[in-house]
């Protein structure tokens, strides 16, 4: 089993590096290996045990890991202004469209609640930043850039909307008072413990100094989600902070944190982060190829509606960027469903789950999406980074 797992991680390795020049994206390669993986364990009668209870825990850890890993790419400057408010109303806008179709959409076809509607529509509805972020390498700068901002911008909001729906079973004025409070108290909650795990990282000399931050960070996310606050505005929050500081000092406390000597400890912690999102992400994908089957792929009866769901995704999209004045190639065909899915879709409870949005569905709505992407990185004429 080691040995199997040993070779897959590298085998995604190598298709990672090679996807810069095929344009296919690792997360189709991912899956088919792990596809591939389960019939080959059927045949030659190897008994495998029930591995999808593992998903929703290695998927929470891939989340925290890839929106840490953006942030800590971020820069917050106000030469980022204009990019930063385009790629956050590229995120909400085509979000909240969306949400409304797709939710009303199911509310029509299957007659369920609309609050069940709703929260059934959301994973449908945001860019996984998963699959985005390592897919646009090859681009320029300004549009790289723009997907990272968008992409993680959609993560994080997606599952805030998301959340809000889950844990309010009536909307009412109620409820956005109380959901404002949590965004407030996770903001002061992500401030304060930023500044905290950054004096840790600053104090530390012992020679095992991250992976402690590492399991701080998880722990403040945990502990956030069982009083349902926005755990993930915490995980952004501080690698902006920290990949950020130079633009802070003129804080006295930003000072005290020493920043020309605590970013060369930021610098490894992001490689380090960087490295353990590709390794977390890679298990995720084979596991979810793993638990699929054929008749999942190829189930006829939810297949137009899962072209449907992606022709309404491209559609929103392509009116998003027209409208925002935004480069409407490759961007256009970059907006791939993935992790941040099938982590809510699997956190929906039995008794909100519509029976229509089904393992099949999910499961053909990511592989077309991760199709367009790469048709569109393919025939697009944006010029190639190679190295």
């Amino acid at each position: 089993m080691i040995i199997s797992l040993c070779l897959l991680v590298l085998v995604a390795y190598a298709f990672d590096l090679s996807s810069k020049r095929t344009k296919i994206p690792t997360v189709i390669i991912l899956l088919l290996m792990g596809y591939c993986l389960r019939y080959a364990a059927l045949f030659l009668e190897i008994e495998i045990p029930n591995l999808e209870p593992l998903l929703p825990a290695i998927g929470t850890l891939g989340l925290i890991l890839i929106v840490l890993e953006a942030g800590l790419d971020l820069e917050l400057n106000k030469n980022k202004k204009a990019m930063i408010s385009k790629s956050f109303l590229s995120a909400l806008i085509p979000l909240l469209f969306l949400f409304l179709i797709i939710g009303f959409g199911i509310n029509y076809f299957t007659g369920a609640s609309i609050i069940n509607s709703f929260i059934n529509a959301i994973p449908f509805c945001i860019i996984s930043s998963a699959i985005a972020i390592p897919s646009v390498q090859n681009l320029s700068d300004d549009k790289k850039e723009f997907v990272v901002y968008e992409s993680s911008m959609s993560d994080i909001l997606g599952v805030i909307i998301f959340n809000f729906f889950l844990s309010n079973d009536t909307i009412g004025i109620g409820s956005f008072i109380t959901f404002i409070a949590q965004v407030v108290v996770m903001l002061l909650i992500s401030l304060i413990a930023s500044i905290g795990l950054a004096f840790v990282i600053k104090k530390i000399d012992h020679h095992v100094k991250f992976i402690p931050i590492m399991v701080m960070i998880i722990l403040i996310y945990e502990v956030s989600k069982i009083y349902h606050l926005p755990a993930l505005i915490f995980i952004l929050i501080f690698g902006l902070f920290l990949n950020n500081l130079d633009e802070l000092t003129h804080f006295s406390f930003i000072k005290k944190l020493e920043p020309k000597r605590l970013n060369i400890e930021v610098h490894r912690f992001s490689k380090l982060i960087g490295e353990v999102a590709f390794l977390i992400r890679t298990i995720f994908f084979l596991l979810f190829g793993y638990t699929i089957t054929t008749e999942t792929v190829l189930n006829t009866s939810t297949l137009p509606f899962a072209l449907g769901i992606v022709a309404v995704i491209i559609s929103i999209r392509f009116i998003q960027l027209k409208v925002s004045k935004t480069p409407i190639s490759p961007l256009l065909f970059i907006a791939p469903r993935g992790l941040i899915t099938i982590m809510l879709f699997l956190s929906i409870p039995l008794s909100k789950k519509v029976g229509f949005i089904s393992n099949s569905l999910l499961t053909q709505v990511i592989i077309l999406s991760a199709i367009v992407m790469m048709l569109g990185l393919m025939f697009s004429k944006e010029d190639r980074v190679l190295g």
